[in-house]
């Protein structure tokens, strides 16, 4: 007899976990509330411009790699890999902008520049960070997070002081690094984890590796290659895809779902893998007695950043910026503030401005500028059109300060993407984007678990383990996939 899954939602999570089990001989349906595939990775088309409407950093590409290896596929053979060079581009207040370059003797050398041994400094602390890097990725990324013997075994505790989860990133760079912009490097990759560098783990500096060593990488097509390749995947695998088909009810019976309500249409449920927001499914379409958490739970959760963005076309090129570039010319710790400790939108907003037509020239008309920017605020924000027009303005006038380019009246396109925005796609808890801040009480199996009560219900996600990110999302689809294969043996 056929094993059947339904999969709520289509973002990366969902996808890969439609991959792995159509590839183990199941019949998946998967149901969507958009219109495509790739949830946060989605695409759209504008006047001529090609827009990726979430992440835009390829990190961890061999990881990736080997996730298409295990569904039985070679990722070259759906797009390629280009390595930026440089990664990318850091803004000061008053000094000249930070090429980053993609080899490492000359990251060396450009340290040497910030401090006296800086370059040996460099090579020392990403040799721990490659530590935690691997220990991560062969202990814990893949774990599920039900059982505690996952992060209680003798090789977890043997490497326990290499991983430094009692100490902060920002104390470890900042004992090991003294200049502001070394310190500032070293501190971006974190920004997105959910809190200030002083209150994040150190573990994470496992993000300078992968950042620093492994690079930074641009498949060919643009960020969305990768969803539109897992779509493939599992369209090749009689994975049946219904768009517009949103979440609506879910009836019960003996502690499982019986049947659930997508659009207009009720279904006979079998086993169901909600890769939707998950605080959104439990607390608004589970019925209350089969919750696994309060109301009260969900809002005690740290949350990451959301975020504002604007997605703009631009009928020039700007000489000054390069494909990745980072605004750090205000003041971080200020910026910081408004996100964690006191919820408001930032006086002087660090952002971040990605320039994808600077590598591909598909992305955007002859002679055109793609701009992706974005602005992390604090979720649950109330984000009226003056508030993002306000900020427009702000990071316009920033750009051409640092690049020497006016080109405010080069505007042909302009779309600006926030918080109401992410609870109307994607029923995001809070408007948020990047899920649960990665802080030491809401890691690994302190995550909402991937099983629900409902016996015959599991989730994936950024809202539960291993976390949000692009390589995260995947490993997650393929947890609970693999959790679902091994509970049906």
């Amino acid at each position: 007899m056929t094993k059947t899954v339904d999969i709520i939602g289509a973002g990366l999570s969902g996808l890969y976990a439609a991959c792995y089990l159509s590839k183990k001989g199941y019949e998946v349906n998967v149901y969507e509330k958009n219109e495509s595939a790739g949830g946060r990775s989605r695409v759209f088309k504008a006047e001529g411009f090609t827009f990726d409407m979430g992440p835009s950093w390829y990190w961890m590409p061999e990881l990736i790699d080997q996730m298409f290896e295990d569904l039985g596929e070679n990722r070259e053979d759906y797009f390629k890999l280009k390595r930026l060079d440089p990664a990318y581009k850091v803004f000061w207040d008053e000094e000249k902008p930070t090429d980053i370059p993609a080899d490492f003797n000359d990251l060396k050398d450009l340290f040497e520049t910030f401090e006296e041994e800086g370059g040996m400094k460099l090579e020392r602390f990403l040799e721990d960070a490659k530590t935690k890097y691997d220990i991560a990725v062969d202990q814990f990324l893949f774990q599920p997070g039900l059982k505690w013997g996952e992060i209680m075994s003798y090789s977890v505790f043997k490497n326990a002081m290499k991983l430094d989860v009692f100490k902060s990133v920002d104390k470890d760079v900042s004992n090991r690094f003294t200049s502001a912009r070394a310190q500032a490097i070293l501190n971006f990759p974190v920004l997105f984890l959910g809190e200030m560098p002083n209150r994040i783990p150190s573990l994470y500096t496992l993000m300078n590796y992968a950042d620093l060593k492994l690079g930074t990488w641009y498949p060919e097509g643009g960020m969305g290659a990768l969803a539109k390749a897992l779509e493939k995947i599992a369209i090749q695998n009689g994975v049946k895809f219904h768009f517009n088909a949103p979440l609506e009810s879910i009836q019960c019976e003996n502690a499982e779902v019986k049947t659930f309500k997508v659009g207009d249409k009720e279904l006979d449920a079998t086993q169901m893998i909600v890769s939707a927001d998950y605080n959104y499914v439990e607390q608004n379409i589970i019925p209350k007695e089969h919750r696994t958490y309060s109301e009260k739970y969900w809002d005690s959760r740290k949350l990451a950043p959301s975020c504002l963005i604007y997605y703009v076309g631009v009928n020039k090129e700007i000489s000054g910026l390069t494909h990745h570039n980072l605004f750090f010319d205000k003041d971080l710790i200020e910026h910081g503030k408004t996100i964690y400790d006191n919820p408001d939108w930032p006086e002087a907003p660090l952002f971040y401005v990605c320039a994808p037509s600077k590598t591909d020239k598909d992305v955007a008309p002859k002679g055109s500028e793609n701009l992706f920017i974005l602005i992390p605020i604090a979720p649950d924000l109330e984000d009226s059109q003056e508030v993002k027009d306000k900020y427009f303005k702000i990071v316009l006038d920033r750009i051409s300060i640092h690049t020497g380019e006016q080109f405010a009246e080069n505007i042909v396109y302009k779309r600006d993407y926030c918080i109401s925005d992410f609870k109307e796609d994607y029923n995001a808890f809070k408007g948020n984007a990047y899920g649960l801040a990665n802080t030491l009480r809401q890691t690994a199996n302190l995550k909402p678990k991937i099983k629900s009560k409902l016996k015959n219900l599991t989730y994936c996600g950024q809202l539960t383990v291993p976390g949000p990110g692009v390589p995260p999302a995947l490993i997650s689809g393929q947890i609970v996939a693999d959790h679902l294969i091994t509970t049906q043996l």
